[in-house]
């Protein structure tokens, strides 16, 4: 019987030797059956094909060598090379594909003729011919397609703004793009072999720290990092670890692409700014005061510590503002704030609510006579004239006072007691100070 009649005759049981020697491989795992056989398959009808063909003794002897004749077409091995080079395949892995194939084809055939002879013996040999051919177009094209694969690879890392660069298992620099060298302000071989740590980068440590996560949990991490390398190129940086692993799925090195968040940085920071600060008097604007108070009534809680809130409304702002314009209001605003700033500590919270409203978040404050003190100073300083232009201007100030956890247990209940005292305040006269729980104007802090 001929070979190649053979093979088409036995072609299911040759592929589901080919199937279980699959399983063998490793990023064979990864592929639909119907990927594994149609290739095998298809290379085996090939291989029948060309044992049918004519061969004078010139084609014979150049095919033994590796040499077959080429018309043109691609054949389907240079199909399979191309298709593994893509699908992640090794060198090995590709070749072992074939060594399998002829392994089964052979056993297959001596089992059914333990004798061969004659036109056998022509078939087995024309056989191997053509799995070496097979192997040889199959590693050509690749070679071919890997060639290509790297060149572009290379344009890529060549042509990105982004610094790309790939570490050795102890963190040295083993790849470093031109981006890389430009942000560095380094030649490529002057960082090759270096550390973060080696280059006196301030974020080595940290960095190391994330590399060595990366290597061990074979896991991918973002982070980010502040350094103002010579280049004087940016200043914020955000960047990815990604593991390299071999053929064994061990992590052989890792590569870092990094990039220049700086400007994105200062955006967001702006954005944000904007969102919580109060644009005229660059004081925290009341979304920003609100998660402050919570905050701080969060932490006096753990601690078991009081914490006052004064609630404050300028007296006779509104007729200033309507008779000299709000361009001299808004310029008494900003400086209020500024006196303000200086009546109280650095740890407190000095917020405008809105209008003519501002709060201070007293921190520590254990007595009713600490608040006081710090009231009597606010009313004192908002009573000196302000001068707009060759305008004199006389204003006052209302302070309500409400104590955590006295008064109130909750951010919004403190800030509705101390509001509640303002208004007991302004109705008493105005420029003066009520805490929550004052009964008559006897308490209050004298003007």
């Amino acid at each position: 019987m001929r070979l190649a009649v053979f093979i088409r005759a036995e072609i299911e049981p040759i592929l589901q030797d080919w199937e279980e020697f699959s399983k063998t491989l490793l990023h064979a795992k990864n592929m639909g059956k119907v990927g594994l056989r149609d290739h095998a398959k298809e290379m085996l009808l090939e291989i029948a094909a060309d044992l049918e063909s004519h061969q004078n003794e010139s084609e014979q002897a150049a095919k033994s060598r590796g040499c077959a004749p080429e018309d043109g077409e691609e054949t389907w091995a240079e199909v399979h090379g191309e298709d593994r080079q893509n699908s992640g395949f090794s060198v090995v892995e590709t070749v072992s594909e074939f060594r399998a194939l002829r392994a089964s084809v052979v056993s297959h055939w001596t089992r059914a003729y333990p004798t061969i002879a004659g036109q056998q013996i022509d078939d087995i040999t024309r056989f191997h011919e053509a799995i070496d051919q097979a192997v040889a177009e199959s590693l050509e094209q690749y070679a071919t397609v890997k060639e290509m694969e790297t060149r572009l690879f290379g344009a890529i890392l060549l042509a990105s703004p982004d610094p790309i660069y790939v570490l050795d298992l102890e963190g040295r620099f083993i790849y470093a793009n031109k981006a890389t060298a430009h942000l560095f302000a380094m030649e490529p071989e002057a960082i090759i072999g270096k550390s973060t740590f080696d280059l006196g980068f301030s974020f080595a440590s940290d960095f190391q720290h994330n590399l060595d996560k990366v290597i061990a949990d074979q896991t991918t991490f973002r982070g980010k990092f502040a350094h103002t390398f010579a280049s004087g190129l940016g200043e914020k940086f955000e960047y990815l670890l990604a593991p390299v692993l071999d053929e064994r799925q061990t992590t052989e090195a890792t590569v870092c692409i990094s990039r220049d968040i700086t400007e994105q940085s200062l955006a967001d920071e702006k954005i944000w700014h904007n969102a919580h600060y109060d644009l005229l008097t660059g004081l925290p604007n009341r979304r920003l005061f609100l998660d402050r108070l919570e905050q701080e009534v969060k932490h006096a809680k753990r601690r078991s510590q009081p914490i006052a809130l004064l609630f404050m409304d300028l007296d006779g702002f509104k007729d200033v503002n309507d008779s000299l314009g709000h361009e001299a209001g808004d310029r008494i605003l900003a400086e209020v704030a500024e006196r303000l700033a200086d009546c109280v500590r650095a740890n407190d919270t000095v917020a405008r609510l809105g209008g003519d409203e501002f709060t201070v978040i007293l921190t520590g404050a254990e007595q009713r006579q600490d608040v006081e003190i710090v009231a009597q100073g606010i009313i004192d300083i908002l009573a000196m004239p302000f001068h707009i232009g060759q305008q004199r201007i006389q204003i006052s100030v209302s302070i309500g006072a409400s104590f955590y956890p006295d008064a109130a247990s909750s951010p919004d209940a403190l800030l509705e007691a101390a509001d509640q005292a303002m208004y007991k305040a302004k109705k008493a006269g105005s420029n003066q100070m009520y805490f929550y729980d004052t009964p008559d104007k006897k308490d209050t802090v004298p003007s």
